[in-house]
């Protein structure tokens, strides 16, 4: 296999898996990929050999034995990787050069997703630590961070009146822009808006349709049931 995903069931960690089921729908074996489950429960990713990977101890971690073992950390990292290396026909991104506009596109919304829908969403001083782990109610942080996860959503909505996709010119095209949000919401998972304090979508139709035109994909489904 060329690849080893060090993962676990969490979105940052399925975005990666999904990235690599589309491309293997695409290319094949040439994307085949072997899977470490990471028990983060258990903090398997603190351990030292983990540690030698990502120094900052977190999945998902990608090795390239094609690429003499080479090691990729961080999301949104990742997925410029394998679209770099792995996707010459830019079925899931653009080309730089040719396409530079479309490129930077899809940088910008990758990494809007990357600083504002996950830490709000999921980390440690966002919603979720709030609603949920705080072991005293603090009205002002649930609200501050809940509104903020509102704002993000209207953030997408605004960006999807339109348009199918985040990134790419007209309607848009599927890239890794979509695929670095979407499992933020899964609701065959787990409906993380809901665990950040979002009881329903219905405010943004627009962004539920987005998610479900992608949940619908094989490939993506295919990579949300893994680890």
């Amino acid at each position: 296999m060329p690849f080893v995903l060090y993962t676990a069931g969490t979105p940052n960690g399925r975005k990666v898996s999904v990235f690599l089921e589309e491309l293997r729908a695409v290319y094949g074996e040439k994307v085949d990929y072997d899977v470490e489950k990471i028990d983060i429960a258990r903090n398997v990713q603190k351990e030292p050999w983990f540690i030698k990977l990502n120094p900052n101890g977190r999945i998902p971690v990608l090795v390239d034995r094609a690429r003499e073992d080479f090691v990729v950390f961080e999301t949104a990292a990742i997925l410029l990787y394998l679209e770099q290396h792995y996707d010459p026909e830019r079925k899931l991104g653009f080309d730089p050069v040719s396409q530079p506009n479309d490129y930077s596109d899809m940088l910008q919304w990758m990494l809007w997703a990357h600083g504002g829908v996950g830490p709000m969403q999921g980390q440690g001083l966002a919603a979720n630590h709030f609603n949920r782990f705080a072991p005293v109610d603090i009205p002002y942080a649930k609200n501050r961070y809940i509104l903020e996860t509102k704002r993000l959503y209207g953030v997408m909505e605004i960006r999807l009146t339109d348009r199918d996709y985040l990134a790419g010119p007209g309607r848009g095209v599927y890239s890794a822009a979509d695929i670095n949000v979407f499992p933020w919401r899964v609701p065959a998972l787990i409906n993380v808006h809901q665990f950040a304090g979002v009881e329903s979508l219905d405010e943004w139709p627009t962004l539920q349709m987005w998610f479900g035109r992608i949940e619908a994909r094989k490939a993506v489904q295919d990579g949300l049931a893994i680890p």
